[in-house]
């Protein structure tokens, strides 16, 4: 298997154009790139994806040119099944992807969107733990007196993220470039501890603090490609980005700039290849695909670490189900969760989610409906399914809500998802579906603007972070309905569970 793997590495290798100039020897220098990273181990059964499958890559690539650096451009600490488990009375948080980036020995991160989704000291606890640099240009951390930089935290001393990063690059014939990192989030996860400062007026002053100081600045981002796209407009300068916050890899080219993205869960990983002339200041770039799957070895300390991890929720996760490999549902066909299809499709494993969450009110609702985003474990299930299976899918949880709402906002919801076709916002759903021309129906019949409707909601929707308009205080919300603890209503996964043991 190595060897096979190190003849389809060669590829990649030898396959980085150089330019060969005369008049000078150019510095070589090789940048790997990951985003929205939430497992460490692989996925489908050990089908792809893999941190320490990752680490060996990386690891390889080095031995041939020691100028190799590893990038992580946002969402990694959340969400994840394993991030949900408690130890010694807190739940990890991201705990286990510090501890084995640290392992990898990463040489820049920034914040994604989702790093928000935990609670302030756990953040704090994730960034003491880390022994990588951070970087961010608008994202500050609101304290009881200030909003300053968030710091990381160590015995010895306190130290602050970065709000730009220099990296300085000499190859065996001390030949050195100056590389500058800006790093900008978007403001989608809004929280009242975190400060966004404006994505383009911050990378601006940014770029402008490092233009004369580097010998060109680049972008570690975590925004939506039609952002990266604009702050490539604003800031032509900038030859390269590299990005998260999409799913599915891209490469693309806005101007004099060349935007990166690669799949999630490490399915993928960028390999950038750089050749730079000191002298004219040309830099040639060559990017590669490459795909983390079984046939790529594992750099054994990493996969020491994942397996420690992956151990232990093995064990815990008894604790929140008897049976969590129990095969609760035999499925006609293997169940889709694969990011590009949950957020684009309606899907069988949304058909059975919003079904669940029908069921947990009895089916007296009219619909229900949950964004495709909170379906996280981007793989295809298994036809026989496990409670286990959908406690990845679904690693958010959350409870089931209970909207009574007028059909002219309905209407709005449904379109509204429609237009985010790709991406989160996107709406799987359950009794609802299109008439040839467009027009929404639940069951058969058309929905009526003036009618009142009954739909169970996931309670993210409910919060206005992917669909703006829609919360309780909208005046076409009639009543909202909190499930107690002790209903199937209250955790989603469970609703889910308990409605497929009942069709078995």
């Amino acid at each position: 298997m190595k060897k096979l793997f190190v003849i389809v590495l060669s590829f990649v290798l030898l396959g980085s154009f150089v330019s060969c100039k005369q008049d000078e020897t150019p510095i070589v220098f090789k940048f790997i790139q990951l985003n929205d990273v939430y497992e460490i181990a692989p996925l489908s059964g050990g089908e792809y994806g893999g941190m320490a499958r990752v680490a060996y890559v990386r690891d390889s690539i080095a031995k041939e040119n020691p100028n190799t650096f590893l990038f992580m451009a946002g969402d990694f600490l959340n969400p994840s099944l394993l991030g949900t488990i408690k130890v010694n009375g807190e739940r990890l948080k991201g705990k286990q992807m510090i501890e084995v980036m640290n392992g990898m020995n990463f040489n820049l991160v920034t914040f994604g969107n989702h790093e928000f989704d935990i609670k302030e000291h756990e953040l704090q606890q994730r960034l003491n733990e880390s022994t990588f640099p951070w970087v961010s240009s608008n994202v500050r951390h609101i304290t009881k007196t200030d909003t300053i930089p968030f710091q990381i935290q160590k015995p010895t001393d306190t130290t602050q993220v970065a709000d730009t990063y220099t990296l300085k690059i000499k190859d065996k014939n001390n030949t050195e470039v100056s590389i500058g990192f800006l790093s900008v989030t978007l403001p989608a996860n809004p929280k009242p501890y975190v400060y966004y400062g404006d994505m383009y007026t911050e990378a601006k002053r940014a770029y402008n603090d490092l233009k004369d100081q580097t010998d060109f600045v680049m972008g570690l981002t975590h925004l939506e490609i039609g952002q990266d796209q604009e702050l490539a407009k604003q800031i032509p300068e900038i030859p390269f980005i590299m990005g998260g916050h999409e799913h599915n890899a891209m490469l693309v080219n806005q101007e004099n700039t060349t935007i990166a993205k690669a799949d999630a869960n490490a399915k993928s990983i960028y390999i950038h290849t750089f050749t730079y002339y000191p002298t004219t200041k040309e830099l040639i770039r060559d990017s590669k695909l490459f795909f983390i799957d079984k046939k790529v070895p594992s750099n054994t300390k990493v996969k020491a670490l994942v397996s420690k991890w992956t151990s232990l929720l093995d064990n815990k996760i008894k604790e929140l189900i008897a049976k969590p490999d129990e095969v609760i549902y035999q499925a006609p066909a293997p169940l889709d969760g694969t990011d590009s299809a949950s957020r684009s499709i309606q899907t069988n494993l949304g058909a059975i989610i919003t079904a669940g969450m029908a069921w947990a009110y009895d089916n007296k609702v009219d619909a229900a409906l949950v964004n495709g985003g909170s379906i996280r474990v981007d793989d295809m299930l298994p036809a026989a399914v496990t409670p286990m299976d959908l406690f990845r899918a679904l690693p958010f949880g959350g409870g089931v809500l209970k909207v009574t709402l007028k059909g002219k906002l309905l209407k709005e919801v449904l379109d509204y998802g429609e237009s985010k076709r790709g991406k989160g916002p996107y709406l799987q759903r359950h009794n609802i579906s299109q008439d040839s021309q467009g027009n929404w129906l639940i069951g058969d019949q058309p929905i009526n603007p003036n009618k009142t409707y009954t739909v169970a909601f996931s309670d993210y929707l409910l919060k206005g972070y992917d669909i703006p308009f829609l919360t309780p205080k909208n005046k076409d919300v009639i009543s909202v309905y909190y499930p107690t603890e002790t209903e199937p209503a209250h955790d989603i996964r469970k609703a889910v569970i308990l409605y497929l043991k009942q069709k078995k």
